[in-house]
C-alpha cells in the first residue's frame, strides 16, 4: 500500500488542501465560521438538493437502461458483439462539453426529436438525464458485464434443475455474485452524475446547477475563493461518507466465486425473448448512444457557408494555424498525439498504482485499508477545478517543479483512472478463492509467484477492462487538464472546448471534427483491447 498512498498524498490530498487553505485562511488565521454562512444561503441549499437528488434519479436510470445491455453483452454471442462493445464505450471518453453539445442539437430546438416528433427537451431535468445515460452506460455494461461473462451458468442451470423458477434461480444465484459489481458500477455512475459540469452547464441552462458548476462559477466567474473551498468541502465530505457506506454494505456481500472462461458462456440468443431482448438492446443503443454520435459527424462535415453541403473542410482547417484564428500556437492537429502519449503515459501509472491498491486490499483488512479503499475513490467526487489549480500552487518550487514538465498532464488524468482500476479489478480479485493461493504456498510457492500463478490468469481480463477505461478517461479528461495543459501541447478535450468557446461556424465545425477524430481513436483503441487476449491454457480456470 505504500505506494498508492504517497501517491495519493503528494498528487490529491496536498493540492486539494493548498487549495482549500487559499480559500479558508485570512493572514495565516482559518475563518471556520464561513461554512455555516455559505451552507445557510438559499441558492447554496437548492444547488446542494438538485445536486443530490439529479445524481441518484441518473444512476437509477442508467441501472435501469444498461443492465440488460451488461447481460446480453456477457452471454449473447452475436455479429459486430467487439465492435458494438466500443462503440457504446465512446461516448464515456468524450469531453462533457461535446456531450452536452451533441444533446443539444439532438432534443433541443430544431434538433433531431424536434423535426421528427417535434419534441424538445433542452433546458429541462430529463436532457440532464438521458445524456448522463448516454455518458455512463459503458460503466455499467463493462463493469457488471466483465463479471457477468465469468459466472459459471451451470451453478443456475444446477439451481432450476432442483425446482427453482427462472427469477427466482437469478436471484437466488446470480444476484448475489453480481452484487459487488453492480455496486461499484452504481458508486462510479453516482460520482460521475454528482460532479456532473458540462452537461448540466449546457443542458440545464441558468435553472439547473450542481456542486461543480456552482465550484467553477464562484472561482473563475465570481472570484469568490472562500465560497469555492466550502463547496469543496462538501462535496469531499458527502462524497467519502457515500463511499464509507459502499464499502461496508459490498464487502458483507462478496464471496469467492466460481469463474470461468467467457468464451464458453456466450451463446446465440435462443427463442422469442432472448431475441427480443437482443433487438430491445440494439434499438436503445442505436438511438441513445448511435444518434448524438451520428450527430458529431453530421455537423464535422457540415459545410460552414450554411449551403447544406458537405465536405472535409474542417478536418483540412485542423492543419493550419492560421484557420483557428489565433486559438493555437500549434496546428489543432497535433492534439491527437498529444492527447495518445498523454493517455499512454496516465494508462501505465493507473495500471501500477491502481494493480498495486487492490491487491493490498485483497490481502489486507482492518479499519485502515477499509478507510484507504473509499479514499482511492475521491478523486471522482473532488471538484476537478479544484485539482487542476491546486496542481499550478503547489507542484511550482523544487524538487516538485513540474508546471513545465511533460508528465504533469499524465499525474492528473492517472488520478481520475485509478479508481476505475480498483473497482474493475477488485471484485474479480476478492472473488478468487484465497485456498488456491495458501495451495501454491503450501507448495513452496512464492507471494510473486502465486500471484502470477493464480490471481493473474483470473484477473487478465478484469485488467485488459481495466486498462481500457483508464485509457479511455485519460483521453477524455477536461476538468484538470484545462489548467496544466501547455499552450503548445494541448490535448484533444482542451482543443474542443478552446474552438467551441470561440464565435464563428469554422470553429464550431473544427470542434466537431476534433470530436470525431477523439470517438474514432478511442473505438479503435477499445476495439482492440476487445480482441487482443492473452493466451488462455486448459487449467487457468
Amino acid at each position: 500500500m505504500a505506494v498508492p498512498v504517497a501517491f495519493f498524498a503528494l498528487f490529491f490530498a496536498y493540492p486539494v488542501t493548498a487549495i482549500i487553505g487559499r480559500g479558508l485562511q485570512v493572514d495565516g488565521v482559518w475563518q471556520l465560521g464561513r461554512v455555516g454562512d455559505v451552507l445557510a444561503r438559499p441558492d447554496i441549499l437548492d444547488v446542494l438538493w438538485f445536486t443530490a437528488w439529479q445524481a441518484l434519479a441518473s444512476t437509477g436510470l442508467t441501472l435501469l437502461i444498461a443492465l440488460p445491455g451488461a447481460y446480453v453483452f456477457a452471454r449473447f454471442d452475436f455479429p459486430g458483439k467487439q465492435l458494438l462493445r466500443a462503440v457504446v464505450t465512446v461516448p464515456f471518453v468524450l469531453p462533457t462539453v461535446v456531450v452536452g453539445t451533441a444533446f443539444l442539437a439532438l432534443v433541443g430546438r430544431a434538433g433531431l426529436f424536434d423535426e421528427l416528433w417535434g419534441v424538445r427537451l433542452d433546458t429541462t431535468v430529463w436532457a440532464i438525464l438521458l445524456a448522463h445515460v448516454f455518458f455512463n452506460y459503458a460503466v455499467v455494461v463493462r463493469t457488471v458485464g466483465g463479471l457477468w461473462s465469468q459466472l459459471d451458468p451451470r451453478q443456475e442451470e444446477a439451481a432450476r434443475v432442483l425446482g427453482a423458477g427462472r427469477f427466482a434461480a437469478w436471484r437466488s444465484v446470480t444476484l448475489p455474485a453480481l452484487t459487488p459489481a453492480v455496486a461499484a458500477a452504481a458508486l462510479m455512475v453516482f460520482l460521475f452524475t454528482f460532479t456532473s459540469f458540462g452537461v448540466v452547464q449546457i443542458l440545464g441552462g441558468p435553472a439547473y446547477s450542481t456542486l461543480e458548476v456552482e465550484i467553477y462559477r464562484q472561482t473563475a466567474q465570481v472570484l469568490d475563493l472562500s465560497t469555492a473551498a466550502v463547496l469543496t468541502l462538501v462535496q469531499f465530505a458527502a462524497v467519502g461518507a457515500i463511499l464509507a457506506v459502499h464499502a461496508w454494505t459490498v464487502r458483507r456481500r462478496e464471496s469467492a466465486l466460481k469463474l470461468v472462461d467467457p468464451a464458453h458462456t456466450a451463446h446465440r440468443p435462443r427463442g422469442i425473448g432472448q431475441w427480443s431482448l437482443l433487438v430491445a438492446v440494439l434499438v436503445t443503443v442505436a438511438l441513445l448512444i448511435l444518434a448524438p454520435l451520428a450527430v458529431l459527424v453530421e455537423r464535422s462535415l457540415r459545410e460552414a457557408g450554411g449551403g447544406g453541403g458537405y465536405g472535409i473542410a474542417h478536418y483540412e482547417a485542423l492543419r493550419s494555424v492560421e484557420a483557428s484564428g489565433g486559438t493555437f500556437l500549434v496546428p489543432p492537429l497535433e492534439a491527437v498525439g498529444n492527447s495518445l502519449q498523454y493517455a499512454l503515459a496516465a494508462t501505465a501509472i493507473a495500471l501500477v498504482i491502481g494493480g498495486l491498491a487492490a491487491a493490498a486490499l485483497t490481502r489486507k483488512a482492518g479499519r485502515l485499508v477499509r478507510g484507504f479503499d473509499a479514499l482511492l475513490m475521491l478523486p471522482l467526487g473532488v471538484s476537478a477545478v479544484t485539482v487542476g489549480f491546486g496542481f499550478l500552487i503547489t507542484l511550482d518550487e523544487p524538487p516538485l517543479d513540474l508546471r513545465t514538465s511533460w508528465i504533469l498532464v499524465p499525474l492528473a488524468q492517472a488520478l481520475v483512472g485509478v479508481p476505475f482500476v480498483v473497482r474493475t479489478m477488485l471484485p474479480v480479485l476478492r472473488a478468487v478463492d484465497a485456498r488456491l493461493r495458501e495451495a501454491a504456498a503450501v507448495l513452496g510457492a512464492s507471494p510473486l509467484r502465486a500471484w502470477r500463478e493464480v490471481d493473474l490468469p483470473l484477473v487478465r481480463r478484469a485488467l485488459l477492462v481495466a486498462a481500457g477505461f483508464a485509457f479511455a478517461v485519460s483521453l477524455g479528461e477536461f476538468g484538470a487538464t484545462v489548467f496544466i495543459a501547455r499552450p503548445d501541447n494541448p490535448t484533444l478535450p482542451v482543443a474542443v472546448a478552446r474552438l467551441l468557446g470561440r464565435p464563428g461556424a469554422l470553429n464550431y465545425g473544427q470542434a466537431m471534427a476534433l470530436s470525431t477524430i477523439l470517438m474514432i481513436v478511442c473505438a479503435a483503441a477499445l476495439l482492440l483491447l476487445e480482441r487482443i487476449r492473452p493466451g488462455r491454457s486448459s487449467g487457468e480456470f
